[in-house]
This record gives structure tokens, sequence and C-alpha cells, in this order.
């Protein structure tokens, strides 16, 4: 057996392969004595049919099966033992002659490789790079506490619609004919509930103010909501085609009036967000809610430092050369059912994530970073807090956020993206400790517009 390998650019190599006969003759004939043990031939007792009778059978399918056995593993040794940086998969050399199996040999297999391109990367002490602080002011905290107010709220019965409070009203609609009479068989809703706050037109708003308990409304639903029918379809309680037909006027008996008042700035909120007399004052609740805040802006913080390190380190490390054509076959290799206008429209984007890729494995390695169960979990766990954190849910017990990360754990197609954030959390937490940081405090507004800029 002979492979040699070349790169006369340096990112575009050739392998080449040859194959004797020696090199998979012993494979053969152990898997054809195999097949004789097991055969069951007519004519023939099992592990009785003559070997010749085995070979005309089944010889060039197992000679087949060997020889791509030896490629593979020839491939993937030689790749590993020169420490061959290769990018996506071998292709046969598009000057690869047909080998005819038939014969014994040699066989010569001609691969093209992309090789990725070579460069050092190094952050140290010497380069400078920015990193957020978010000022998680006066303001910001009392919207968390208004929040935590409506999520605790409820709703009080009272005797008068109030067009500022977003009431709720309950009561029953009929549908009126054309002289404002009941119509014969026509829609009836008991019970229904609208908002009149959301209802899109003013004048027809505004004909439910200072409506009162026993009070009867006249409006027309469709020209109360005139941009959908979605609205129309939920409140009287028909399919699409009714709601495209209607034009009639309803009446709405209100039976209803409930208030949404939001919770008091008491113990019982502060138990309820934070557990049982772990916060006694509201000064503390502020206090703790700002904390939490500054606690979940980490996250983003970090994310944004990594992407300043990441246009930091492209632009350190420069233009990069690729084998475009090669690549482009390769990723044409792996979308076949897209054709070529997908890889050359998708191309570019893909050689930059591929150019960052390539810097970031050289980042991890030098920071010695190692990703164990633990870091993966950890990881899980914290995207459930931050999703319950959403909901403004700020004590959810261990036990729930354990369960959270061991179903996602258990989901395949959350794993990769998992590993990612456990490698990002890793590099980002060794380069604030290697480069000089430049921090800078912005608001969390301006820093939401640094974001979209992004």
């Amino acid at each position: 057996m002979n492979i040699s390998f070349e790169t006369p650019d340096k990112v575009s190599g050739v392998l080449t392969l040859t194959i004797e006969k020696e090199d998979y003759q012993g494979d053969v004939e152990k898997t054809l004595k195999d097949y004789r043990k097991k055969a069951n031939i007519p004519g023939f007792r099992v592990g009785q049919a003559p070997m010749g009778l085995i070979k005309r059978q089944f010889g060039a399918s197992v000679k087949a099966d060997a020889i791509n056995k030896i490629i593979g593993n020839k491939l993937n040794g030689y790749i590993t033992e020169n420490k061959i940086e290769m990018l996506g998969e071998p292709l046969p050399n598009e000057k690869q002659e047909p080998q005819d199996l038939e014969t014994d040999g040699p066989f010569t297999f001609i691969f093209d490789i992309a090789v990725a391109p070579e460069f050092n990367i190094e952050l140290t002490g010497d380069d400078t790079i920015d990193y957020y602080d978010i000022d998680v002011d006066d303001k910001l905290v009392s919207q968390q506490v208004e929040m935590f107010q409506s999520r605790a709220g409820h709703y009080d019965k009272v005797e008068e619609y109030d067009g500022t409070q977003n009431d709720m009203l309950k009561g029953d609609l009929r549908e009126l004919d054309a002289d404002g009479n009941a119509k014969e068989d026509g829609i009836v809703v008991e019970a229904a509930v609208l908002m009149p706050e959301y209802i899109k037109v003013e004048d027809q708003r505004k004909l439910f103010d200072g409506a009162k308990l026993g009070s009867v409304i006249t409006f027309n639903p469709k020209k109360a909501y005139p941009e959908s029918n979605t609205e129309i379809k939920s409140l009287l309680k028909i399919d699409d085609a009714k709601a495209a037909e209607l034009t009639s006027d309803f009446t709405f008996l209100v039976t209803e009036i409930s208030r949404y008042v939001k919770a008091e700035v008491n113990q019982e909120l502060f138990d309820q967000i934070y557990g049982k007399d772990n916060v006694k004052d509201e000064a503390d609740f502020r206090q703790k809610i700002q904390e939490g805040i500054k606690a979940q802006l980490v996250n983003d913080t970090d994310y944004k430092f990594m992407l300043d390190v990441r246009a930091y380190a492209e632009n350190k490390v420069g233009e990069l050369t690729f084998p475009d054509a090669l690549l482009k076959r390769i990723m044409l290799n792996n979308n076949k059912d897209k054709g070529e206008d997908f890889v050359n429209e998708h191309y570019d984007a893909s050689i930059k994530e591929l150019k960052w890729s390539l810097i970031k494995n050289q980042l991890v390695k030098a920071a010695e970073i190692k990703i164990e169960d633990a870091d993966v979990k950890e990881v899980a766990k914290e995207a459930a807090r931050v999703q319950f954190a959403q909901y403004g849910m700020t004590n959810v017990p261990e036990e729930y956020l354990e369960k959270y990360a061991n179903d996602m754990l258990k989901d395949n197609k959350y794993i990769d993206n998992l590993v990612e954030r456990a490698i990002d959390v890793k590099l980002s937490d060794s380069l604030k400790k290697v480069v000089k940081l430049n921090k800078k405090t912005v608001s969390l507004e301006d820093f939401n517009k640094m974001m979209q800029e992004k």
C-alpha cells in the first residue's frame, strides 16, 4: 500500500492511495470463509457449499466492502497522524479514473482535501477590548417592580366601566336585524367577554363609556374590528365564512364589570417573589431586584464581549485564503437538493463563520478549555433560570431547575447549542482575565441599541 499527500497551494490537498492485492486479500478470504459456514444454498448442507460457488456469489461485494473499509481507515489514520486540519470531508478527485474491481489491482484512489489556512492568533494583556457594564438605575428597577405588581394582581368586581382602566366586561350579545330588533335565528352569545380598550375604532369604543351593570350597548363588531376577523370570530364564536359576511349591529347587555388591580408593594408581594421572609421591606425588595437584573444582564454583556472579541480577533488575523472551488464542491455535496444557486448565495456567510470557528478553536486550545458534563448542565440550568425569570419567577427551587435541565439534555436538538454555549462561557471568563478590558457603563436602552446594530 502506498499513500501520498500534496498541497500545491497549501489549502488544496490531493491525497493518493494505492491499494495492493495483499492489503485486502486476507480480510476477503476470512469473510468468505465465515459466509460459507453460514450459507444456506439449495443442494448443499449448511456450511458445505463449495468455496468457488461462495466466491462467485459473494466475492465481488465482499471485496468492495474490504477495499472501502481500507480507504476509510487509511484516510482517517493518515489525516490524524499527520495533523492535517481538514475542512469538510474528502471528495473524489475530478480526475479519478474508474477502478475495475474484477481485477486484483493495484487500485488507485485520489481524493481532494480542503485544508485550513495556516495562521496564529494570540490574545494577551496588550490587546484591549471593550466590556460594557449596564447601569441598573431606579427607572429600570421601578419598571420591574411594576411588572411584579401586574403579574401578582387580581380582578375586582366594580359597578361602572372606566375607559382608562382596561376593565373587562361580561355580558350577553344578541344580533339585530335592519330595524334594530332582535334577529330571528340570529347570533346569541351569553357571558361574552370583551375589553373595550382593545376596540380599534374610536367611535365604537366610546359607545361603552360610562357603562354600568344592566346597561345595554348597541355596537357593530365589523366596524369595531375592521382590520381582521380574528377578534370577531373569537367574540361571536363563529367561523371565517360567517365573520366575513357579518354586517349586523349587536346589543351587549352588561352583566359583570371586572377591574384589574395591581398587587400592593407589601410583604405578601415580597414573599411571593422571593420566598417567605427573605425580603423585609421595600428598600430591600428594590435592592434584590437590582441584583437580579444585574445577574441576568451579565449573560448579555458577556455575549456582547464575545462579539467584540470576534471582531477584534478577525481583524487581527486579517484575510485568510480558502480553497473556494473545493469548499463550494463540498457545500454542494452536502446540499444536493438545493443546488448551486443555494451554494453561491450562502457561501460568503459560510466562510465568515468558518473563519471565526478556526479562530475560536485556537483561542479555546490556548486557554486549555475542557468541557465536562457538569459545564453543559450548568448552562442548561442557566437557560432555565432565564426563562423562568422572563415570567417573573425568580425564586424557582433548585429541583425544578435540575428537572428542566435534565429534560433539555435528553433532547439531541439542544445538545450542540448547549455545548457551544458552555465553551463560550468558559472562553469569555478566560479572556476577561487575559486581555485589557476597556470598561464602559451604558444604559440598558443604549446597550439594546448597540445590539440591534449588530
